[in-house]
């Protein structure tokens, strides 16, 4: 049983869905502590040839909130969003498939972060064609008493993992011998390097997975998704 962790992220990078894809299941955090430094309310998208920010406006609150506490502010709108991106990718090859699925992601009436960002990913896996499992940690049991490696390790165990794949930045998040001594496997995705026509652009990476949609057909996206990285095993010394 291969298993991924991550934070919720809002039409995240290629590298996120290259993980969930990879997983056998895959778990959003939403009992973690929301950051406004993160990509969970935010991405990017490419306009006259460079990277903009869009971002889901959140109500007024304490700072200490978990993600599933937060609430999208009454001011959002959608239209206003959509528009700007319309305008950006009006040109591009597979507007008219991939703008109704946008539409629908920003369209949503639900409120609650965390339920929006969950719904989107759900949705653009339906898209992708990747069936892996999104699993709620929260529904796992309470394991917010445990941090770091340890919370990992604790949700692993719950889910009878013989495998935790992380992507490349952690790294030196982890100790590969207390996962071994679980009966675990640590790994770690790499991203190969790859790119496709932005237009007339020079390439621009590491944007929303919505610009990789807006350029590439289903079949290139699902084969950039499944072949553009590698698989690192940590050293154990």
């Amino acid at each position: 049983m291969r298993v991924a962790i991550m934070q919720p992220y809002f039409l995240p990078y290629i590298g996120y869905f290259q993980l969930l894809a990879h997983a056998d299941r895959f778990v959003v955090y939403d009992d973690i502590q929301f950051t406004k430094k993160g990509w969970i309310h935010r991405n990017r998208y490419l306009r006259n040839g460079e990277a903009v920010l869009f971002t889901l406006p959140l109500r007024k609150d304490s700072d200490y909130l978990d993600v599933r506490d937060r609430q999208i502010s009454e001011a959002y709108n959608a239209q206003k969003t959509l528009a700007q991106i319309s305008s950006a990718y009006r040109n591009a090859p597979q507007f008219d498939t991939v703008m109704p699925l946008i539409e629908e992601v920003f369209g949503q009436v639900e409120t609650n972060l965390f339920d929006f960002v969950h719904k989107s990913l759900t949705r653009l896996s339906t898209f992708l064609e990747i069936d892996t499992p999104i699993i709620v940690s929260s529904s796992l049991g309470d394991t917010t008493t445990y941090k770091g490696q340890d919370r990992v390790l604790a949700i692993c165990d719950g889910l009878g993992a013989t495998e935790y794949v992380n992507p490349i930045g952690g790294l030196d998040l982890y100790q590969a011998p207390v996962f071994r001594t679980q009966g675990i496997q640590l790994r770690f995705m790499r991203r190969t390097d790859f790119s496709y026509a932005q237009f007339s652009d020079p390439f621009v990476p590491d944007l929303s997975i919505l610009d990789v949609l807006m350029f590439n057909s289903i079949a290139e996206v699902r084969s950039l998704i499944g072949t553009c990285y590698e698989m690192v095993a940590p050293r154990y010394d």
